[in-house]
């Protein structure tokens, strides 16, 4: 979330919607508060894969594209994991 442009709150929300669109994408179950935990968390992973591209995302728009780009990558990988598809 460095160099973002905005607050936390904004972070909370889009966040929060970036874990739900990647829910409904990926076929998910996931709670709100994990929704929040993965748009968050995958934002911060998504722009730094994709800054290592040079492609550099910002605004609130582009931290809602990187947190369910990231999103839907951490879902994957959990599956991974736990060896669980969606149905």
């Amino acid at each position: 979330m460095e160099n973002t442009g905005i607050g936390w709150i904004a972070a909370i929300i889009i966040g929060g919607l970036a874990g739900w669109l990647a829910e409904m994408f990926m076929k998910s179950n996931t709670g709100v508060i994990m929704n929040i935990i993965l748009g968050i968390v995958g934002a911060i992973l998504a722009n730094a894969l994709l800054s290592f591209f040079g492609v550099i995302l910002t605004g609130w728009l582009g931290y809602l594209l990187a947190g369910f780009i990231g999103a839907c990558i951490l879902i994957a990988v959990g599956r991974m994991f736990r060896g669980t598809r969606a149905v």
